[in-house]
């Protein structure tokens, strides 16, 4: 079961999907969005990774932009011309909003109210947009986690000085990423850039990108989704969580 939550920030309240396994959980998860935001799609991610013994938590970065409802798309976004119009009608200007300052006070409420509902190891991924606000996350709290995840994540390795590969280096989790293939987002030198921070931090990691898989190939409401990718990712990062929160 997945229940809708709220979270207080010094910004405002954000609301949260929650869920819980069945039995003792071995640790929790932070889940990041894409820039489509929390809905069903996402809801039914969180309960399928909490299936695996995890409290899992994902919050609506957007949450200075609005509610979860009045944000939520009102089209089918499997149709390509509706998933396009839905990208031109704000979301990438939200996205842009989410500033590192902003994301500071954000993450931190985050950490403390996934703390609240589990004492084990924690770990965080995230999806597009997301992906960026995991390993920021690592980065801000890294004595907590000990696993990120990022897939079809676009921006993670740029040339600014706050670039959030950056942030990797002093941290003590083990990274995998799940690139999309032919991203202009993340392109593959911007796959290298990345991995080339991963092994100067001397973390373990894996840096993929999975072939033919378009970006936001792991969402199965929008016109992106590839099976072959979406079920890959969850078995990646099922063995990532099993390996590291053990």
């Amino acid at each position: 079961m997945v229940e809708q939550i709220e979270i207080e920030t010094s910004d405002g309240i954000a609301e949260a999907y929650l869920a819980r396994p069945e039995g003792e959980p071995k640790g929790g998860v932070l889940v990041y969005m894409d820039a489509i935001g929390l809905r069903p799609q996402l809801a039914e991610m969180v309960e399928r990774v909490a299936s695996w013994g995890y409290v899992v938590l994902a919050p609506n970065a957007f949450y200075r932009d609005g509610s979860v409802a009045e944000l939520a798309p009102t089209a089918d976004l499997r149709d390509p011309v509706a998933r396009d119009a839905f990208f031109a009608d704000g979301a990438m200007a939200r996205v842009r909003s989410l500033t590192v300052a902003r994301l500071a006070v954000d993450i931190s409420a985050y950490v403390q109210t996934l703390r609240s509902y589990v004492s084990g190891p924690l770990a965080t991924h995230g999806y597009c947009m997301g992906a960026r606000i995991a390993v920021r996350t690592a980065g801000r709290f890294p004595d907590e986690f000990v696993a990120v995840g990022g897939f079809h994540g676009g921006g993670l390795a740029t040339t600014d000085e706050a670039s959030p590969h950056t942030c990797i280096a002093g941290t003590r989790a083990e990274y995998y990423f799940g690139h999309a293939d032919h991203d202009r987002s993340m392109t593959p030198e911007n796959v290298a850039e990345l991995g080339r921070a991963l092994d100067e931090a001397g973390v373990v990691s894996t840096n993929h990108i999975y072939p033919d898989a378009p970006h936001g190939y792991t969402m199965a409401d929008t016109s992106s989704y590839q099976e072959a990718g979406a079920e890959r990712h969850f078995a990646d990062l099922e063995a990532l969580y099993a390996r590291t929160m053990a």
